[in-house]
């Protein structure tokens, strides 16, 4: 979902927007197919393939914006993009997918017949910094599991965080799913 900043003035109103788009995207990806999210994440790593120049210059403003902030050395490192920081999603549409999977099983002695099965949890909000990678890496795995996902960068990471969320949107509705 891409927010419209003109809302930024009324913060309450447009956190209740985005947890009410979120949890309706649950509902729809809690019950999406493996094929249709496996479809999505490949996509999706794809699109950021595609978009890697785009990406690394979007990381160079960041890069940019962080140098003049004086963020320290390691919170640079955190912030650099690099192709091999940005090519990780295929590995997590490589997983296969933990939705339905019974984790344990047994009887009891009244017969019945109880598992313990891997499901969706919904909406997962997810917040960090300095690490625009993050975006990539924490929506294919909440997508991985058929949980929507509110994710929140640091003001650092903006410009690669942005660029990385388009593809992973352009994934996401390359298979049907909600953005």
């Amino acid at each position: 979902m891409t927010l419209d900043m003109t809302q930024t003035d009324n913060i309450p109103a447009l956190m209740a927007d985005i947890g009410k788009r979120a949890k309706s995207a649950s509902a729809t990806l809690g019950f999406a197919s493996a094929e249709q999210k496996q479809t999505a994440l490949e996509n999706a790593a794809q699109a950021i393939w595609d978009d890697c120049d785009t990406i690394l210059s979007a990381n160079e403003k960041d890069m940019a914006y962080a140098r003049e902030k004086g963020l320290s050395d390691a919170m640079m490192d955190r912030l650099s993009l690099d192709q091999d920081r940005i090519r990780a999603l295929r590995s997590i549409a490589a997983q296969s997918d933990p939705v339905g999977e019974v984790m344990t099983e047994w009887n009891q002695p009244s017969g019945l017949n109880i598992q313990r099965v891997r499901t969706p949890l919904g909406v997962v909000g997810v917040i960090y910094e300095s690490r625009p990678n993050v975006t990539a890496d924490a929506g294919a795995l909440c997508l991985k599991a058929g949980n929507a996902v509110i994710l929140r960068g640091g003001s650092e990471s903006f410009h690669s965080s942005r660029a990385i969320h388009a593809a992973l949107q352009r994934g996401l509705e390359s298979a049907d799913l909600p953005v």
